[in-house]
């Protein structure tokens, strides 16, 4: 004979993940917003350029803001990185890119 499932464990276990990977979430937005330098800006100043991203439907807008990102994930990897791990293939920043508006 089978073994019962145990629905309330797996629901706690399952509660108890969802719980982490939104703690490990927030901690990254955190970490990002300190690596970007927009720790800078006051919380109304934060809220107010990310609403006008999320809203924006612009593609090129949007494209030009992803390149510009992956721009500088890389190019934070290149300097934390070894020189013979280095990828050399990523598209430098360019500091004249779109701005939100």
């Amino acid at each position: 004979m089978r073994k019962p499932r145990d629905f309330d464990g797996e629901l706690k276990a399952l509660q108890d993940k969802a719980r982490e990977l939104k703690t490990r979430k927030v901690q990254q937005l955190g970490e990002l917003v300190i690596a970007t330098g927009a720790d800078e800006l006051s919380a109304d100043e934060l809220a107010g350029g990310l609403i006008v991203l999320a809203e924006t439907k612009d593609a090129g807008k949007r494209e030009a803001w992803a390149k510009r990102g992956a721009a500088f994930f890389q190019s934070r990897a290149r300097r934390t990185a070894p020189a013979a791990e280095r990828d050399m293939d990523g598209a430098p920043a360019q500091p004249g890119g779109a701005q939100p508006v």
